[in-house]
């Protein structure tokens, strides 16, 4: 079946931000997320999922470790398992990406605190 944000599962999360389950499975995740201007999740990590994140408009801003780094429209990045990571929008435009997560993240997110 031909997926499209209208025909897939929408969720909100964070601060105002929406995901659509492209590919939900346990063993694949592909979702396409959207976050408004000056946005950010929770720091976090994933013990055996790793993820790949393509910019599809906007430019996101990714805290890896202690590392900050800014990926451009068109660009990804990758993020291995047991990798602090987050990302942000601290833009002025909504910032639009995929994530491709293996295995999926649920059961296997852990929130760091700050």
């Amino acid at each position: 079946m031909k997926k499209t944000k209208e025909n897939s599962e929408h969720y909100f999360w964070g601060e105002n931000c929406s995901g659509w389950h492209l590919v939900k499975s346990q063993s694949l995740s592909v979702i396409e997320e959207s976050m408004p201007p000056n946005t950010q999740e929770k720091k976090h990590y994933h013990n055996n999922s790793q993820q790949f994140f393509r910019i599809l408009s906007g430019k996101a801003t990714f805290e890896i470790e202690n590392e900050t780094i800014e990926v451009q429209n068109g660009e990804g990045i990758y993020i291995p398992p047991k990798t602090k990571h987050r990302i942000r929008n601290d833009q002025s435009e909504n910032l639009a990406f995929i994530v491709i997560s293996e295995p999926t993240t649920r059961g296997d997110r852990y929130d760091i605190d700050e």
